[in-house]
């Protein structure tokens, strides 16, 4: 077992700024890198256990806030300027961030993304192939636009405001997902992808994890029986530990 460096991050872009948590090894050597995206009403504390697993294991993670992605985010925005889009904007300059970092392996960065983070993650992959060594979507909301268009299908029906779950969401959120395809705009991403699925989730069922599964060239899914949408503990220690293998088989 490695030691390693846990430090607060701040990246700003788009007059705004992103609190996140680094991890990183305690190594002379660049090291690969898996940026954690957490689900709707989420923080970066919800792969910390993920993140000291890797970084114990020599590779390095990233952790943070979506801008107004939770209630109690410590980045910038209120949950009623978040959208999908805003938060695509926001894991786009970690990525351009940390790829400049002087102990990051730039060709070895992977993404990582929980629910509606792992909707996030795939759109993001699918725009910086280049920059993207691999792709793990837990559970990911790929039915999100789906729901929301059934819920809403039209632009007059939107409303000013609407709260999820004790989460205040504005127009923003539902306009911009309005007509969006989500499949049109994920599966061009052509490196290996693993997709974490339980079989009794009943946020994002598990056809929308086979559908991607079906969709990306080198996809694998690995289906969690008896888990829901928020794995046991049993559950998550199994993905630390194959998110590991993942990023090992890759670089």
């Amino acid at each position: 077992m490695s030691s390693y460096q846990k430090e607060m991050v701040k990246i700003k872009h788009h007059e705004r700024e992103i609190h996140g948590v680094s991890y990183m090894p305690n190594s002379k050597r660049k090291c690969p890198v898996v940026i954690f995206s957490h689900g709707f009403n989420g923080t970066n504390v919800d792969f910390a256990m993920n993140s000291d697993y890797l970084a114990k294991n020599d590779v390095g993670a990233i952790c943070f806030d979506f801008c107004g992605g939770s209630i109690n985010s410590k980045s910038d925005l209120k949950t009623d300027e978040m959208s999908i889009f805003t938060e695509k904007e926001d894991l786009s300059a970690v990525v351009e961030t940390i790829k400049n970092w002087g102990n990051v392996d730039p060709d070895n960065i992977f993404l990582f993304g929980g629910s509606q983070g792992g909707l996030v993650s795939g759109l993001v992959a699918d725009e910086y192939i280049e920059d993207i060594k691999g792709l793990l979507l837990l559970f990911p909301a790929l039915g999100i636009a789906d729901d929301w268009n059934k819920r809403f299908p039209t632009l007059d029906s939107i409303p000013d405001t609407h709260e999820l779950w004790g989460v205040r969401l504005g127009r923003i959120y539902f306009e911009s997902i309005h007509d969006y395809d989500v499949f049109d705009h994920i599966g061009q991403f052509n490196k290996n992808v693993l997709i974490f699925h339980g079989d009794q989730d009943e946020i994002v069922t598990l056809e929308y994890g086979k559908r991607a599964e079906m969709l990306y060239p080198h996809a694998r899914i690995e289906v969690f029986p008896g888990e829901g949408h928020g794995f046991s503990e049993a559950g998550n220690k199994k993905v630390a530990e194959m998110t590991y293998e993942f990023v090992k088989a890759n670089i």
